[in-house]
Formats: C-alpha cells, structure tokens, sequence
C-alpha cells in the first residue's frame, strides 16, 4: 500500500485533510490492532502511518498530520532524514547482523568514539551500547552497583527511566507504568525533586532537602548511584531551577556516589545543546543515551568514566541486538546531521517560537500554569482559572481536539495536565506556528 510513497524531503510539508480523522482506512487497520496486538499497548491517536518526514506524518487515509511528538523526541533529525536513509540502505546491503560479542565490527566502535568526544567531561571515557532507554538505565546501575560495591540508587520525585521491572521501581508516577505489576527491584529510594513552579525553591534550597533526606534516611555509604533527568520528561518536563544539579553532583563526589544523568530524552541536541548537562557544565560520572541518537532506530548508550565503565568483568555487558550494526551506520549519520544542519540552533529557534506563542496567550488567560523547558523540548502547565490546581480535564480536550484538526500533541506530567512540544528539529516556521495555532485555538474553545 504505502511502497510508492515518498518521506522525507519529497513528503509536502502541509497540513492537509482529507476525511475525518481517524479515516475509514485508518479506522480499519485498528480494528485489526485491536484483534492482534495486546491491549496493554495504547496508542496516542488512532491513525496509520504510512510515511513520514521533518514536521508531517501522512496517514493510510492521505492526510497529512503535522508532528509536534517525533515519535516521543526521537527523530529529531526528521523521520526518514536523506543521510539516515542512505547509511541504513549501505550497511543493510553489507550485512544485517553478527552480534558485537561475537563478532564486533567497526560501526559500533565509531558510535562509541563519538558518544565519548560528545559527552560532558574531558576525562578518559568509555562507551557500552544498547537497544532501548531503559536498557542502558538499567545497565547503568549495574555498573555502578559494580563499581562502588553498594546497593542503593536515588531517584527522584515525578521520574520517568522506563518500563522494565528495575526501571519501573525507579519511575514515580503509577498509571499507567506500574500498576499491578509489581513486586519491584528493592534498593530503590526516592526523593523530593526541584520543581520551580510548585515548590518555590532555589535549586540550592531543593538539593539541601533532597540531599538531606538521603543521608537520614539511605546513609551515604550505601548509595552506588544517584539518577536524575536534566530534564524530567514524562514527569511534565520539569526543568529544576539553577544550582540543584551542581549541588547533586558535588555532593555525590564528596561521598563516593556515582552522579548518572539520565539524557535519554534531552540528549542529541533537543535542548539546545548536545546534552541538557551542558547548562550548568554539570559533569556526570555516567551518561544514558538514546531517543535522538539514531534518527528513528532503536539504539541506546552508556557512555561514563573510563575506570567505573571498565569495573565490569568481560562478558557482563552486552545482549544479542546491542549495538545493530544497522542502527549505529543510522547514529553516525544523524550525529552527522545535528551538525551539518545547524540543529543546535534550530532548537533555540523553536523554543523562542513557542514561548512566544504562548507567552501571548497566558496574558490573556490563567490556565497557562507554567511554560517551561529548553530548545525543542518544551511544555505548557495547564491549571484551574485563579489557581495552581491541575486541569487534566483541559489537557485531554485539548489533546483530543488538536489530533482531530490534523496535529499530534503529546500529554505528559504526574498530574496529566501537561502538553509537551517536541518537534522535528527540521519542522519549518510555518509549519510549526500552524500546528501550535491549533493548540491554541483548542485551548481557548474550552
């Protein structure tokens, strides 16, 4: 069905539609989703996609979406980017597979070079990659837990590190990532977060707390690793306020901690930065890595100093796809990209064209909580008029209403009252202020 169709460049940057959205076809091919996959896997809006690329999906119907997600930040180079084609088609051709700990080869490495020169941190470094963000998480831990011979990790308040069984135990929010699956992995410990807009503190003020009740309640000695996003994504992209991350990590030097931050969906350049550490020169001990780091390909990283990398026994790190020759010629090409298309500053192009946007709109209406985040990952807080309550009920209408207008918006957030703006590093001006626009105009309608 979708063999003549063209994504990428040749794909019309419009939003334009031409049935109801879901259509007929759309509506069909659900219907044998809802026959053949798992009913625990949700979907955002029930449509099928069948090309894509920069700022539009083009669904089974013909209508042409404009993409505010990019698949949850992670073609941030554009879905189907011309070098990520183009590296994918060579090494497909070359060879698929062999498994790296078998038989290694040249890509992985490259991969690994470069996250090391990219990562915060001018110190020895070495990298280990795998398929997914919640993978490199967990493989993080291990070897911290390894390192530092201890067993405790910190996470914090409105956390997201995914969904496998430690992973889980390590994310705040329950519905809909734990409930009713648990027991969990124990050593899990969580503490108070810095949230601006709702606790009132200065970063030092919320790392005293945080770091307060770790050392009452843990016991430094027995913490391997404190977590932390930059920026927490699925907790509402909640940007803690200047100083709490230096403190986090000077702390966790003076008592032998492993500082790990957790750039699964800050990294590559969605912020503004390559990697969201980078604005406040915060130093991880450790970096995860994933989401943009192959332009649409499942491929995920750890990348930290040399000796707490190395602490691991040979054969303690890896798995059968770690690594996809496939994926690393598609990472090396979108790194590629990030740089040769100026992403990094396209990044803070959008975020000025988002707080505009809706910098205008908050003058005008006190449901605009809070407007907040970096670059290309950016979110506005929805809230009761007159108050700071959260309005999850407006968050959905306004998510409901935008996908049948033709524009994919993403919730997020502890209190699902947050939508989130990830764009295509690639999405054009005018694109962009349309598919906004429509967020807008939803929001006022209710």
């Amino acid at each position: 069905m979708s063999e003549n169709i063209q994504g990428g460049k040749a794909l019309p940057q419009v939003r334009n539609l031409v049935t109801a959205i879901p259509g007929p076809k759309s509506e069909a091919i659900m219907a044998r989703k809802k026959a053949a996959v798992a009913s625990g896997v949700g979907h955002a809006l029930g449509v099928s996609i069948v090309a894509g690329g920069d700022g539009v999906l083009l669904d089974a119907d013909g209508n042409s979406l404009i993409d505010l997600g990019s698949g949850i930040a992670v073609t941030g180079v554009g879905n189907s980017a011309p070098r990520v084609v183009e590296a994918v088609q060579q090494q497909v051709a070359q060879f698929t597979h062999t498994c790296f700990t078998v038989t290694p080869y040249e890509g992985y490495i490259a991969v690994a070079e470069k996250l090391n020169e990219l990562t915060p941190g001018d110190f020895e470094k070495r990298s280990a990659l795998f398929n997914s963000g919640a993978e490199a998480v967990e493989n993080a831990i291990k070897i911290a837990r390894h390192y530092t011979k201890r067993n405790a990790v910190v996470v914090f308040d409105h956390a997201y590190h995914g969904r496998t069984n430690l992973t889980m135990g390590m994310t705040a929010k329950n519905m809909p990532y734990k409930d009713g699956f648990g027991p969990f992995a124990p050593e899990v410990y969580r503490v108070p977060t810095s949230y601006p807009y709702r606790d009132g503190l200065t970063g030092i003020e919320a790392a005293e707390v945080a770091l307060t009740q770790i050392e009452k309640q843990v016991g430094s000695k027995n913490v391997a690793a404190i977590i932390i996003e930059p920026i927490q994504g699925e907790g509402g992209f909640i940007a803690p306020a200047a100083g709490f991350l230096p403190a986090l990590q000077e702390w966790a030097t003076e008592n032998g901690v492993v500082f790990i931050l957790d750039e699964v969906q800050t990294g590559f350049a969605r912020t503004g930065q390559m990697f969201a550490a980078e604005f406040e020169g915060v130093v991880p001990d450790m970096v995860t890595v994933a989401k943009g780091i192959a332009g649409g390909l499942p491929l995920s990283g750890v990348t930290g100093r040399a000796e707490i990398m190395d602490s691991a026994h040979a054969g303690g790190l890896g798995g059968t796809y770690t690594g996809s020759p496939i994926a690393c010629a598609a990472a090396l090409a979108t790194i590629e990209t990030y740089k040769e298309e100026n992403l990094l500053e396209r990044a803070q192009q959008i975020q000025a064209i988002i707080e505009e946007v809706f910098g205008e709109l908050a003058k005008t209406d006190d449901r605009i909580g809070d407007i907040r985040g970096r670059g290309a990952m950016m979110a506005v807080e929805l809230v009761e008029s007159g108050s700071k309550t959260p309005n999850a009920a407006l968050t959905g209408a306004v998510a409901k209403i935008a996908g049948e207008q033709g524009v994919i918006a993403l919730i997020c957030g502890t209190f699902g009252n947050v939508i989130r703006f990830l764009p295509a590093l690639t999405i054009s001006d005018e694109l962009l202020r349309e598919g906004l626009q429509v967020v807008v105009d939803a929001i006022k309608a209710n």
